[in-house]
């Protein structure tokens, strides 16, 4: 589906994906297919940003779990933002690629994320007390659980839809 021939609902939260953007992402496009997938994703994604977590860590996240999924998609998308409006360096996305980071918080976010996307949800308590050691409240650590989960989403949606990269493109395995 393309933005131009949406209607309806679907017309409508695509609008609001150009207002708020200023462009509307081909993965924006392709979720208009169906407006209750498209206004899951703005909703739980909207929320999250209202989270306790700040965006350059959010987008580490992301580029790890895009990373570790082989979504070239949203690692391109990610890392394109946390560049260029999250104010990461790229020795920043570097590292993110691989659950690693300088700052003490992050490195203990992506280690909870990294631990989180490869249990599928399993974690144990050693888990938890190395993320608390590391500075995670459990309000950290429950907002990590739930970007992983969105960036899961966003990652097997893309790759299943094979939707087109409209960001400068980063390839997982490069």
């Amino acid at each position: 589906m393309q933005h131009e021939n949406a209607t309806g609902k679907a017309a409508e939260l695509l609008a609001g994906v150009q207002k708020a953007l200023g462009v509307t992402p081909n993965m924006t496009k392709a979720m208009a297919n169906s407006p209750a997938v498209l206004k899951a994703y703005l909703e739980f994604s909207g929320a999250l940003s209202g989270g306790q977590l700040p965006a350059p860590v959010r987008e580490r996240i992301a580029i790890l779990v895009a990373q570790e999924n082989g979504c070239d998609y949203c690692l391109s998308a990610h890392s394109y933002i946390g560049l260029n409006l999250a104010g990461l360096d790229q020795a920043e996305v570097d590292q993110a690629r691989k659950g690693e980071a300088t700052d003490p918080v992050a490195e203990a976010t992506l280690t909870l994320a990294a631990a989180v996307l490869r249990s599928r949800g399993g974690i144990d308590d050693a888990d938890l007390k190395t993320a608390r050691e590391g500075g995670l409240s459990d309000g950290d650590v429950t907002e990590v659980i739930a970007h992983v989960a969105l960036n899961v989403f966003t990652n097997y949606f893309n790759k299943a839809a094979d939707v087109d990269i409209d960001w400068p493109v980063v390839r997982h395995d490069q």
